[in-house]
C-alpha cells in the first residue's frame, strides 16, 4: 500500500502544477468551452491513476525483466549475446514506450497522416535497438563516453545537412520522448547487468550512466535517415479544427478506448513473449517470481490505456487551445512567459528528477546540493520552453540556430567535467522531457504555432522537447566543473 501511495504522490506532483494553471488560465487570460474543460480535467484523472498504475507494473514487471537479462548477459559472457539481446530487447521496449506514441501520434496529426505514426515508431525503435547495442558494448570495452559522444554527434551534424527542416525538429523530440518511464529503467536496469561483466567495481559504476544518452542519440540518427530516404522537403502540417468542440464529454473517450488498448496490447505482449522464452530456455524462475512479473505486465498495460486515453481524449487538446489562445492575444509577451512558467513548474514536478538529484548529491558526498540542481534545470528548461515559443514568433529562426551552439557546448564541456558528470548530464536530458513535457507542453506549443502567422506547426510547433532535453546537458556539467573546483579545494579525487 505504501508503494502505491508514493508512486500516486509522485504522479500527483508531477500533473497537479499544470492542472492548477490550466484553471487559472481558464479564469483570466484564456476562458475554455466548458465541456473541453470538463474533458480536461476527466483527462487529468485519468492520466494520474494511468500513470500511477503504470510506474507499478513498471517497477514490479518490467525492471525485473531488465535485470534478469542483464544479470544473463554478464552470465554468458558473451559479445554475441549482448549484441542479440540488446537488439531484440532495444527494439521492443521503444515500441512500448508511451511518450514515444504521443508524439508519433502528434506528428501523424499534424502530417495529416504524410508521416505515419507507425514508420515514426517502427523507425525510431529501430535506431534505439543499434545504438542500445553500441552502448553496451562501449561498457563491454571501457570505451570512453565522452569519445563516443562525440564521434555520434558529429554524424548527427553531417546527416542534418541533408536533412529537412519538418523532419529535423521530430528528430530532435524523438530522442526525448524516447527516454521515458518505460525505457529508463529497462536501460539502466541492463547498464548494470553488463556492466557486471567487468570486475572493476569503480569503472562499473561509472558506466551505469551514459546508455540512455547513447541509445536516444539513435532515434535522432534515425529519422534523419528516414527524412534523407524520403526526400521530402515540401510537408507543410496544421491543426484541424484548432477551435471545434464536440457537445459530448464522454464520447472521445468511448471512442479512444478500443483503438488506444489494441494499442498498448501490440506494444506490450512481444516484451511478454520475449520473457516466457527466455524463462522456458534459460531463466527457470520460480512459479510465484513468474506470476509477479506478469502481474506487473498486466498492471503496465492497464497503466498504459487509461495514460494513453487521458492524454488523447482529454488533455492535449486543451494544450493546444491554450497555446493557441494565448498566441492570438495582442500581447504576444504572454505566450513567451506562460511557456517559461510550465518549463519550470513541469521540470519541479518531475518525478525523475528528484532520483537524478539525490543521485548527485549522493555520488558526490553532498558537495554538489540537490536543490541548487533543480533551481538550475528548472530554471534552464523554463528558459529552453521560453526559447521556443520565441523561435515560433520569430518563424525565420531556425531551430538548428539554437541546438548547433548548444550541442556543441555541450560537447565542448565533456572534455573538461568530471567523467561521471559526463554521464549523469547526458542521461538527464532523458530525465527532463517527462510525460507532461511530450503531452501539453508539446500541444501548447503546437496551438501556438498554428495561431502565428508565418509558422508552421509542423517546423515549428515541434523541436521543444529537443529544447529541454539539450538544457541539462550543459547545466549539469556546469555543476560537474563546480564540483571539479570544490574537490581540488578539498582534496577529493575530481573525477569521483
Amino acid at each position: 500500500m505504501s508503494v502505491i501511495i508514493s508512486k500516486l504522490k509522485e504522479v500527483l506532483y508531477s500533473i497537479l502544477p499544470i492542472t492548477v494553471m490550466v484553471i487559472i488560465l481558464n479564469f483570466t487570460l484564456t476562458p475554455i468551452d466548458g465541456v473541453l474543460m470538463a474533458r480536461f480535467l476527466i483527462g487529468a484523472v485519468l492520466i494520474t491513476l494511468g500513470l500511477t498504475i503504470f510506474l507499478i507494473g513498471v517497477d514490479i514487471g518490467v525492471t525485473p525483466i531488465g535485470n534478469i537479462m542483464g544479470s544473463m548477459m554478464a552470465k554468458s559472457n558473451k559479445v554475441w549475446v549482448v549484441v542479440v539481446v540488446g537488439l531484440i530487447l532495444g527494439f521492443f521496449v521503444s515500441i512500448a514506450e508511451p511518450d514515444l506514441h504521443i508524439l508519433a501520434n502528434q506528428v501523424d496529426d499534424v502530417s495529416l497522416g504524410l508521416i505515419s505514426k507507425l514508420s515514426i515508431v517502427v523507425v525510431v525503435s529501430i535506431g534505439i535497438a543499434v545504438l542500445l547495442v553500441l552502448g553496451l558494448l562501449r561498457i563491454v570495452y571501457n570505451f570512453p563516453l565522452y569519445k563516443i559522444l562525440t564521434g555520434l554527434y558529429a554524424v548527427i551534424f553531417v546527416l542534418a545537412l541533408f536533412t529537412s527542416k519538418e523532419f529535423m525538429a521530430i528528430a530532435f523530440d524523438a530522442s526525448g520522448a524516447t527516454t521515458g518511464a518505460l525505457t529508463v529503467p529497462f536501460i539502466l536496469a541492463l547498464a548494470i547487468g553488463v556492466s557486471k561483466l567487468k570486475k572493476d567495481s569503480k569503472s562499473s559504476e561509472k558506466d551505469s550512466f551514459g546508455l540512455v544518452a547513447i541509445a536516444s542519440i539513435g532515434a535522432i540518427i534515425s529519422v534523419m535517415i528516414m527524412s534523407i530516404i524520403k526526400n521530402t522537403n515540401e510537408i507543410t502540417g496544421s491543426l484541424e479544427e484548432a477551435e471545434a468542440v464536440s457537445t459530448s464529454i464522454l464520447e472521445p473517450f468511448i471512442h479512444e478506448l478500443p483503438r488506444l488498448s489494441k494499442e498498448a496490447l501490440i506494444a506490450l505482449a512481444p516484451i511478454v513473449i520475449i520473457f516466457l522464452v527466455f524463462q522456458k530456455l534459460s531463466f527457470h524462475l520460480s512459479k510465484t517470481a513468474v506470476r509477479k512479473i506478469l502481474f506487473g505486465m498486466l498492471f503496465a498495460f492497464i497503466g498504459l490505456v487509461l495514460f494513453l486515453l487521458g492524454v488523447n481524449a482529454g488533455f492535449m487538446e486543451v494544450g493546444s487551445v491554450v497555446g493557441y489562445s494565448i498566441a492570438s492575444l495582442d500581447n504576444k509577451v504572454y505566450v513567451v512567459i506562460i511557456g517559461f512558467i510550465l518549463g519550470v513548474v513541469t521540470i519541479l514536478a518531475e518525478p525523475a528528477v528528484y532520483v537524478l538529484t539525490h543521485q548527485i548529491e549522493d555520488v558526490t558526498s553532498g558537495y554538489v546540493k540537490r536543490n541548487a540542481v533543480m533551481i538550475t534545470l528548472s530554471i534552464g528548461v523554463g528558459f529552453a520552453v521560453a526559447l521556443s515559443m520565441v523561435r515560433i514568433l520569430i518563424p525565420s529562426l531556425q531551430l538548428w540556430q539554437y541546438l548547433l551552439p548548444g550541442y556543441v557546448i555541450a560537447i565542448a564541456m565533456t572534455y573538461f567535467v568530471p567523467k561521471l558528470f559526463v554521464g549523469i548530464a547526458f542521461d538527464s536530458g532523458g530525465v527532463a522531457s517527462g510525460p507532461m513535457t511530450a503531452t501539453f507542453i508539446l500541444a501548447y506549443a503546437q496551438g501556438a504555432a498554428q495561431a502565428i502567422e508565418g509558422a508552421d506547426v509542423l517546423v515549428d510547433g515541434f523541436g521543444m522537447i529537443a529544447m529541454v532535453a539539450m538544457t541539462p546537458l550543459i547545466a549539469l556539467q556546469i555543476l560537474g566543473l563546480v564540483f571539479k573546483i570544490k574537490s581540488r579545494k578539498g582534496g577529493m579525487n575530481e573525477d569521483v
